[in-house]
């Protein structure tokens, strides 16, 4: 028998509890033991609730019990969650995690921990909830040399942005309407200043090209000021507008950054609506793969806890990693990607055409134009308009 705690029971964690009692036959034969839930560490009482007689508040009983081989924190945040995992680690236990602030922080640490004591770290959540993102990238892509990884790695905000654009709603009515239906916290500021889909990007850059960065050194530009009339306007030249992570490797380091992106209505990222995620890998064997799903929720998350809760169950002898980087890796200044930009301005033709002699405008209802540039970094972008006044200017995915 193999016995797991559980650390939190918010969304998730009862997602977990939920999720493993169902499968619970099938992940028993799997793991070719029986696998228990022993605990789930708890904050509060829970009284009624079916799991009150696993729930204890003290994480000290975890930690001492030897039958508890597996600990699924989904506390999230970096203070708790961090102590408990590295206690837990240091104890010989495994530890799996949703917790995606945690793992772009410290993940690098707790697998060295892991690694020294037989344990697994695995952290398959962590990035586009039930999707299957990371397992494929570090051990399905091995053979691949990979050349760039993008996405759409944050609901909330593909949420708004697809409401904006299909129905036509302003930033703050959509993020209301986020809100009213659980999407979006009663602070929205980690989501839509992009700052979630930057500690996502930085895990998948991790992994792709083995660069271990601060998640605190890469640029994030959020949704907050994209309009109405830029989406008017990109509408108008074929495009749509997603906040995407991108990871490219560099001479020194990596290019990492977290903006809004015009996307070619025809490209699948185009397609990707509410609050659906998806990923892009670039290999050099496989050529382009696209994963797409609900990167969040209880469920979903649920799932790629649980089958991180067998996969550590099935190398208790060992333990297992997922490749994290040393420490140290390099954020590329993202101004070194060249690439054609959209610009929405109110300049008149004869100084636009003066500056861009090779654009071809369009033009919205407020009169303002949107064009899209030949591809060049920003600051040749900033130097080409001179004159030309830029109300909303982002990078095209190309």
């Amino acid at each position: 028998m193999i016995k797991y705690a559980i650390l939190g029971y918010g969304t998730v964690g009862r997602g977990v509890a939920e999720v493993m009692a169902e499968g619970r036959e099938k992940m028993s034969a799997l793991a070719g033991q029986e696998l228990e839930l022993g605990y789930i560490l708890v904050r509060r009482d829970f009284p009624g609730d079916s799991y009150a007689d696993k729930m204890v508040q003290d994480f000290s009983v975890i930690e001492n019990d030897p039958e508890v081989a597996i600990v699924a924190e989904v506390m999230g945040g970096t203070g708790a969650a961090y102590e408990y995992s590295r206690r837990a680690l240091l104890a010989g236990k495994s530890v799996v995690t949703s917790n995606k602030e945690l793992v772009a922080a410290h993940g690098s640490e707790l697998e060295a921990l892991a690694r020294a004591h037989g344990a697994s770290y695995l952290f398959e959540g962590s990035v586009g909830g039930g999707i299957p993102i990371l397992r494929p990238l570090y051990q399905c892509l091995a053979a691949n040399r990979i050349e760039q990884v993008f996405g759409i790695l944050n609901g909330t905000t593909n949420y708004i942005l697809t409401a904006m654009d299909a129905q036509g709603q302003s930033f703050e009515e959509a993020l209301k309407d986020a809100q009213a239906l659980g999407y979006a916290e009663a602070d929205p500021t980690a989501d839509v200043e992009g700052h979630d889909a930057g500690r996502k990007i930085t895990i998948l850059a991790d992994l792709a090209f083995g660069q271990n960065l601060n998640p605190q050194d890469v640029p994030t530009q959020g949704i907050t000021g994209v309009t109405a009339a830029d989406l008017e306007l990109a509408h108008a030249l074929g495009y749509t507008i997603k906040l995407l992570g991108r990871a490219i490797p560099a001479e020194d380091g990596c290019l990492v950054f977290v903006a809004p992106h015009l996307v070619p209505m025809e490209h699948m990222l185009a397609g990707v609506s509410g609050v659906m995620n998806a990923c892009v890998i670039h290999g050099s064997a496989v050529g382009e793969v696209v994963m797409y799903g609900p990167g969040a929720g209880k469920r979903p998350t649920a799932s790629a806890v649980c089958a991180d809760i067998l996969d550590a169950a099935m190398h208790l002898n060992g333990g297992k990693t997922m490749g994290l980087g040393q420490p140290g890796g390099r954020v590329a200044p993202e101004g070194l990607l060249s690439s054609p930009w959209f610009v929405r301005t109110g300049a008149g033709p004869e100084l636009l055409l003066a500056q861009f002699p090779q654009a071809a405008p369009v033009y919205g209802a407020s009169r303002e134009c949107g064009f899209i540039t030949a591809p060049m970094t920003r600051d040749e972008l900033e130097a080409s308009l001179g004159a030309v006044e830029a109300r909303a200017v982002y990078r095209v995915l190309a």
